[in-house]
């Protein structure tokens, strides 16, 4: 009997030396931008160097990640083990206790080559919670070619006049030619995220002192008059459904003359594999109006740790693998220093490889120009350049942006907008207990 038990026993032991591990299956949400689709191509020098990990990718559009993260994070619901989310998050997330720290990550990933703008925005008390995966802020891209044959040329740092002149200029609409092209879907993240660093460089802010929306006074007006203005004259038609995406695909086939957006874009617009203008491109500053802000923001898409993964040694490889220099260098590698996800580390720029690339040094200047603790031209209780860093916003900006939308599609004018935004802003910010 005893035999039989040991034999049992034996055979069992080396059945199971015969089974081979079971892979740990990574859950990643990821936005649906060019540089996270590159990067989803590359993974295989990430499983080759963890073959006991396995990734499984849900991809989405910028809006809907949002609300699917957001949900998933705020419920508990424990679907993703890494998620790709931004500077407005991490900080109130961090602080409720919703990610994982990353402050023992290897010391070969040296934190101290982040830039400090967005780091800064990564790290709350101290606790690195997200790594950037991109960092970026905004600027003007444009056809030197169009703008040449306008008769006018370009300064490395326009006013909002002149790109309203130089836009018109440059407007053909029987060729299918549009002077500008900006951001009119409706999201916090995406029309929201342009107007509200647009209305800064206007003297505008979100709320005053007390908390009170300012919707209602003359500079929003004056803000969000000349985007619609501007759009109307020179813009494509069905700008109110044009988010980042469809305005990169309008710039790259030859029909924007300009295209105020993420300094990211400047890859995707030099390429020459997808861009049919890659070598007339331009690049500036984004614009103002004389009163000492631009009209350009600061984001960084980041990679954090939900704190319901089960799996958070293997998350935290991923993530040190997708945010580390060694990154860096294999895209440029396989796709060269233009296709390098910019805006996350001081050794890139110091990289004279890096340096030749014709937008590098515009981005670092644009990202350097933002200040989130002082977004607008008057003192505001609030940090953030685009979006306003308290839980409601994002909420609240949807509601607006919508407004904002409907005004670009002709459905409402400026005023309607305005004054439904002042109203609908003032309700949330009652029942939420910041105006008393």
């Amino acid at each position: 009997m005893n035999r039989f038990v040991r034999a049992l026993l034996g055979a069992s032991a080396m059945s199971l030396v015969a089974m081979p591990a079971l892979a740990e299956k990574l859950t990643i949400a990821t936005v649906n931008n060019g540089d996270m689709i590159r990067m989803q191509k590359l993974t295989e020098d990430f499983t080759k160097k963890n073959p006991g990990i396995e990734l499984e990718w849900v991809t989405l559009e910028e809006n809907v990640l949002r609300q699917k993260v957001t949900t998933d994070i705020a419920t508990k619901g424990g679907q993703f083990d890494v998620m790709t989310i931004g500077t407005y998050e991490v900080p109130i997330w961090g602080k409720q206790g919703w990610l994982v720290s990353l402050n023992d990550l290897p010391a070969s990933y040296d934190v101290d080559d982040l830039l400090p703008a967005i780091r800064g925005g990564l790290t709350v008390d101290g606790t690195l919670y997200a790594a950037p995966f991109y960092g970026e802020s905004s600027m003007v891209m444009y056809r030197k070619d169009l703008m040449e044959k306008a008769g006018l040329s370009m300064p490395d740092a326009p006013t909002w006049e002149f790109i309203g002149k130089a836009a018109r200029a440059m407007t053909d609409k029987e060729k299918e030619v549009y002077g500008i092209c900006l951001r009119g879907k409706a999201g916090w993240g995406e029309n929201m995220a342009f107007l509200s660093a647009t209305a800064n460089s206007f003297g505008a802010k979100w709320f005053d002192m007390d908390w009170k929306p300012q919707f209602n006074g003359e500079a929003w007006k004056n803000a969000l008059t000349f985007y619609l203005d501007l759009m109307k004259d020179a813009g494509p038609p069905g700008a109110s459904s044009n988010g980042f995406n469809e305005n990169l695909a309008l710039f790259q086939s030859g029909k924007c003359g300009m295209w105020i957006d993420a300094t990211v874009a400047a890859s995707f617009v030099t390429n020459p594999k997808d861009s049919s203008v890659a070598d007339k491109v331009g690049f500036a500053l984004a614009p103002d109006t004389g009163l000492g802000k631009r009209g350009n923001w600061l984001w960084a898409w980041s990679l954090a740790i939900p704190a319901g993964s089960q799996k958070v040694e293997a998350a935290k490889k991923f993530v040190d693998w997708a945010t580390s220099k060694d990154y860096l260098a294999l895209v440029a590698e396989k796709e060269g220093w233009a296709n390098v996800p910019p805006g996350t580390r001081k050794s890139l720029y110091a990289n004279p490889e890096y340096a030749k690339v014709p937008f590098a040094k515009m981005t670092l200047d644009s990202i350097n120009s933002a200040d989130p603790n002082n977004p607008a031209v008057d003192k505001v209780p609030y940090v953030g350049v685009q979006f306003v860093a308290i839980p409601e916003f994002q909420g609240i900006a949807t509601a607006v942006g919508q407004q904002f939308s409907a005004a670009l599609a002709g459905t409402a004018t400026a005023e309607q907008a305005l004054a439904n935004a002042q109203q609908l802003t003032e309700r949330a910010m009652q029942k939420a207990g910041y105006i008393k």
